[in-house]
């Protein structure tokens, strides 16, 4: 191309470039309005869960009491969620909610596979925790909020019985790990709800 084919092209190349610096100022313009109405926060912060509230977002789910439950894997979610929301200090002597904790658990062959014999022997499980809560106002008894969560947790299934246990005891000590942590930000997620209407 010689230099008068460029020159040709100049006004076009100015066009474009226009049109370019137009979009690229609307999609800034787009994108702030997006990233102001973000409230991303630190859930463990000084701040409150809400705007009205002047207990810290800490305090306010140290406040929160779990009730008793009956088999060993809620006992392991609860003992994790009354971890979570005292950061370690325990159950709170004076709770303001009260959250009722119902735990289910499905354990089920996920692969089937030949090994050596005649049989199909399950070489591979899943342990499916779901927790079903509801929260409570401790004063009143007004439920605050209610919801489901569930987690999956895989494991090997040795051929050895004890170990088969072992290892299934093992994936429900995760399920109960994880489970807890999504129940915890659930009910910091209620909480901040039920501040706004308030």
């Amino acid at each position: 191309m010689s230099l008068f084919d460029f020159r040709r092209m100049g006004p076009d190349l100015e066009k474009t470039a226009r049109l370019l610096r137009r979009a690229a100022l609307y999609g800034m313009v787009a994108s702030m309005a997006l990233v102001s109405a973000c409230t991303v926060r630190p859930l463990y912060s000084s701040a409150p869960l809400s705007a009205g509230s002047t207990v810290s977002a800490s305090a306010e789910l140290a406040s929160v009491a779990v009730k008793p439950v009956k088999t060993r894997y809620a006992q392991q979610v609860r003992n994790n969620l009354i971890f979570a929301f005292g950061q370690g200090a325990g159950e709170p002597p004076a709770p303001v909610y009260m959250l009722d904790l119902g735990v289910t658990e499905l354990v089920e062959s996920a692969a089937v596979v030949q090994i050596q014999t005649d049989e199909d022997e399950p070489t591979a499980g899943m342990v499916t925790l779901t927790a079903n809560y509801v929260l409570t106002d401790a004063r009143t008894g007004v439920v605050i909020a209610t919801g489901k969560r569930s987690i999956p947790s895989s494991f090997d299934k040795p051929t050895q019985e004890f170990a088969s246990y072992r290892a299934q005891l093992d994936a429900e000590n995760r399920a109960a790990r994880e489970l807890a942590e999504m129940v915890s930000l659930s009910v910091a997620q209620d909480l901040v709800r039920h501040g706004k209407k308030a």
